[in-house]
This record gives C-alpha cells, sequence and structure tokens, in this order.
C-alpha cells in the first residue's frame, strides 16, 4: 500500500500547482486545485495503483480498462479540457461528439497543472519543454476547441521557448483579458 506515497505525490503537486497559480495572480483556482484527489473515489484508487513515475489513473486504466477515478476527477475540475466535451450541434442539425471553448482562467490552471506534473512525474528530467513536448504527443487525438488546443500551445511554447518567468509574466499580462 502506497498511502504516504500517493499522499506526498498529490500534496507535492497541489503545492506547485498553487505555487503557479499564485504567480499568474489566480488566487483561488491555487488554492483550491484538485481537492477532488483528496476524496475517497479518487485517492483510494490511486493509492492502489501508485506507481511513483506516471498518474495512478493510466495504471488502473490498464488493469480495468478505464479509470473510475479520472471519470470522477474530469468531471469535477474545470481545469481539464475533458470536463468541456459536450455534443455540439453541426450548422445543419447534426450533432457531434467535441470540446467546447474553455474560459482562459481554466485554460491558465490547465497550463500551471501541466507544469506541475511534469515536474512531479520526471523530476530531474523535467525542462521547460516537458509540458510542451508532452501536449504535441495529443494533440490531434483529443476533443479540445481548437481556440482553446491553439492557446494552451501558444503558452507552453513560450514556457519552451522563453523560460518560465517569462512566461507567467506574460500569461498573467493576457489574463486581464478574459477574450480569446
Amino acid at each position: 500500500m502506497h498511502f504516504f506515497d500517493h499522499l506526498r505525490t498529490v500534496n507535492r503537486h497541489r503545492r506547485l500547482v498553487r505555487h503557479y497559480c499564485f504567480r499568474l495572480g489566480r488566487y483561488w483556482q491555487g488554492l483550491t486545485h484538485d481537492l477532488s484527489k483528496y476524496s475517497p473515489t479518487e485517492f483510494w484508487r490511486s493509492v492502489k495503483y501508485y506507481q511513483g513515475f506516471r498518474s495512478p489513473n493510466d495504471q488502473e486504466r490498464i488493469v480495468n480498462g478505464v479509470s473510475l477515478s479520472w471519470l470522477h476527477h474530469k468531471g469535477r475540475n474545470r481545469h481539464h479540457f475533458e470536463y468541456w466535451i459536450d455534443y455540439c450541434l453541426k450548422p445543419g442539425g447534426g450533432v457531434y461528439m467535441g470540446g467546447c471553448k474553455m474560459p482562459k482562467k481554466y485554460v491558465a490552471e490547465m497550463f500551471c497543472d501541466r507544469i506541475a506534473a511534469c515536474r512531479v512525474y520526471q523530476g530531474d528530467k523535467y525542462t521547460d519543454a516537458s509540458a510542451y513536448d508532452y501536449f504535441q504527443h495529443s494533440k490531434g487525438h483529443i476533443f479540445i476547441h481548437p481556440d482553446t488546443s491553439e492557446l494552451l500551445d501558444r503558452w507552453l511554447l513560450l514556457l519552451k521557448e522563453e523560460g518560465e518567468e517569462t512566461a507567467l509574466r506574460r500569461i498573467r499580462q493576457e489574463l486581464a483579458d478574459p477574450n480569446y
């Protein structure tokens, strides 16, 4: 059983996200980020499938074909693009599954979340390119609104090319306007 290992991982991740959110002026989001990870549905499953080098949700998916912890998590946390997947209407009346455009403040929290997750799971191998590279591997395979994808891509590329300080400063300036 990996109770304390998982608890340390969650606490470290939340601490990093809080740090980045605070740097962006997103104080409430930093304080409340991922609180559902402490719920019994998410916490105990994650303890059971803990590995230390990746999300326990991946191992739960391998073993069971689905991660109930992840389904619970994404339905309660607006900083995940999966929260924003819905039926969309085509102009002619057809229906398809797609990503809805996320509010910019949640894209900012997702940016912070991705940096923190890469730092936690990659450890010393983390670079400012890590979150960008991870996102590039998923593009084209996920239900994310094109505008949201473009914004996240631009911010992660800024982090990769200009570094953390510049990226956080520019993103904080951009957050003054909620539109994109």
